[in-house]
């Protein structure tokens, strides 16, 4: 949590102060614009549209709650809620135009944090549901690639800058393990109420 926190704070910082970072970053985005298969970075990029990723958290937290553990599923749902909530007013205070346009509100990538919590939640919710460390591992692999895919496209095919697809995912990171201490103090809660406490036997001679 704390690295997240610390790199989160670091680029959003030289993004809006317009440090050295952020120079480097727009070189490297220049350098790479539009290099790689057109195509499959389309096809990456996209998988941080909210049609595509909402599907995927909606079907594991309901397959999540199916199994019991409403906690970590209600937990998942309420980040998730979160990514545009902070996403946006972070858009709009730091005014950054993007890669191939003048328009601004580019950082941080709504695309990229949306990957990141969806498909890393996603897995969360699978693994917290199955004993079969194997498929557990697998959720996590295939939601690591896919949302490092997602930042990927963004940056090759021009639609954020590096530093917009990195802040993101530190922000997800963030709200990711926010999400699982928050289902862990709710479930723990609910472990420590008191149960209905049991008829007493009738006493003699009432």
């Amino acid at each position: 949590m704390l690295l997240a926190v610390a790199v989160w704070a670091l680029t959003t910082w030289q993004v809006a102060a317009h440090g050295s970072l952020r120079t480097l970053d727009e070189r490297v985005e220049r350098a790479v614009v539009g290099t790689g298969p057109v195509r499959l970075a389309e096809f990456l990029a996209d998988l941080g549209n909210m049609t595509v990723a909402l599907p995927v958290l909606a079907a594991a937290a309901a397959w999540s709650a199916w199994r019991r553990r409403r906690a970590e599923a209600l937990a998942a749902v309420l980040a998730m809620a979160l990514v545009p909530a902070l996403v946006a007013p972070l858009k709009a205070l730091i005014g950054r135009p993007g890669p191939l346009t003048e328009e601004i509100g580019y950082y941080p990538s709504g695309h990229a944090a949306t990957a990141m919590v969806a498909y890393g939640a996603a897995a969360l919710l699978l693994s917290g549901t199955t004993r079969n460390r194997a498929m557990a591992l697998t959720s996590g692999v295939v939601a690591a690639f896919v949302t490092l895919g997602a930042g990927a496209g963004l940056v090759l095919r021009g639609y954020h800058w590096p530093l917009d697809v990195l802040g993101s995912w530190c922000l997800g990171a963030i709200l990711l393990i926010g999400a699982r201490a928050t289902a862990r103090a709710w479930t723990a809660r609910a472990g420590r109420r008191p149960g209905p406490r049991a008829h007493e036997p009738p006493v003699d001679g009432h």
